[in-house]
């Protein structure tokens, strides 16, 4: 996969991440290990995109 569609896959992933948190937060009883779990891995994803992103700079 070309590193451009990479970042691009990894950006909606991220964004669809970001909605789970929000739809998890706004239940009358959010599930807080859910929610870690899924603030987690949104910042492994971003890591990654920042990661890619520099090294499609350098």
């Amino acid at each position: 996969m070309p590193l451009d569609a990479r970042i691009a896959s990894l950006e909606e992933r991220h964004a669809a991440l970001e909605r789970r948190i929000m739809d998890e937060d706004r239940r009358p009883a959010p599930d807080a290990m859910e929610l870690s779990r899924l603030k987690i891995e949104k910042l492994r994803l971003k890591e990654e995109m920042e990661r890619l992103r520099h090294h499609r700079v350098h």
